[in-house]
């Protein structure tokens, strides 16, 4: 299928999708964190999946939006398996046992793979000095940022445990820019919400079986879970998923889709923010830096774009 252009939509949308997807999943990081230490992963992601998109759909049904269409459906369920089950699932496995520093780290690569798998945006991407620049330096300053986090996974004081958990992301950093892409290109015509609420109810259907395989659900014990592990269940399907994932989903739709993946680069900032904030964590100057030039990466992966859309609205008001 033909790759879908940027849409024209409102820029206020646009903004406001984008602040959403960079604040709430930029603190997804520190409330998986409270919730795997009560929920085993594969059931928190059933719950959060589920609860999630049954919500949503209930709502899509309120409006009387049109929800079984066997093509939609279809669609939805590959690009919420390679999103969510391959992509948040290796986020919560890995939450386990890595630090969340080292998980923000790792999940970075997103918008690299973007560039390197949009075959069908290959000749633009590769154009774009200003694209490919922005992500060099985008990636380098997460490495800043978090350089001593790097040294301790890395070091011999780590230990060998640490390298599966490192694998499982960089896999699921894989299966989450496939996901993003496939959304793209083969977006359907169907209501964004409601193809959003397939995703996610195709990810928790797949979630609630391994669950059971993995021993999970009999094992559990309900009345042990800590209350903080609840609300922050309740906050990642409320924001993380309903709110940040459509976000998401709908900006995939109306924009680039290196330029969507910027978050990656801006999620390890609020991740630092509230680690400084609730957990008294220290702040190095090295660490300053590379907030700034994550920052800095950013605006340079989007001056391309916006210099393009300033000159068509130029050429148009002509």
């Amino acid at each position: 299928m033909a790759p879908t252009t940027a849409k024209s939509t409102s820029p206020l949308l646009v903004i406001i999708a984008f602040a959403t997807v960079y604040i709430v999943w930029g603190s997804t990081y520190f409330f998986i964190k409270i919730a795997v230490a009560g929920f085993p992963p594969l059931l928190l992601g059933a719950l959060r999946f589920f609860t999630a998109g049954l919500l949503l759909m209930a709502w899509c049904a309120i409006k009387g939006e049109k929800i079984f269409v066997k093509q939609n459906i279809l669609h939805a369920a590959v690009s919420g398996f390679l999103l969510l089950v391959i992509g948040n699932g290796a986020v919560i496995w890995a939450e386990q046992t890595l630090p969340s520093a080292m998980v923000a780290i790792m999940v970075t690569s997103p918008p690299i793979w973007f560039v390197l798998l949009d075959k069908p945006n290959w000749s633009t991407n590769f154009k774009s000095k200003s694209t490919i620049v922005g992500l060099i330096i985008g990636f380098i300053g997460v490495i800043l940022l978090f350089r001593d986090q790097i040294a301790d996974v890395l070091g011999s004081s780590a230990g060998p445990s640490k390298l599966p958990g490192m694998i499982l992301l960089l896999l699921g950093t894989l299966g989450w820019a496939s996901g993003s892409l496939y959304s793209k290109h083969y977006n359907t015509k169907g209501s964004v919400s409601v193809n959003t609420a397939w995703q996610m109810l195709g990810a928790g259907i797949f979630f609630i079986p391994a669950s059971f395989l993995n021993n999970e659900v009999q094992t559990v014990q309900w009345h042990a879970i800590p209350v903080q592990s609840w609300y922050a269940l309740a906050y990642l399907i409320i924001f993380g998923s309903i709110a940040a994932f459509s976000a998401y989903v709908w900006l995939l739709q109306v924009r680039p889709a290196t330029q969507v993946g910027t978050y990656a680069y801006v999620n390890p900032v609020i991740a630092v923010l509230l680690g400084v904030i609730f957990a008294g964590e220290h702040v190095t100057l090295i660490q300053v830096i590379g907030l700034v030039v994550i920052l800095s990466s950013v605006l340079l992966i989007n001056l391309s774009k916006y210099r393009k859309a300033k000159h068509r609205e130029l050429a148009v008001a002509k």
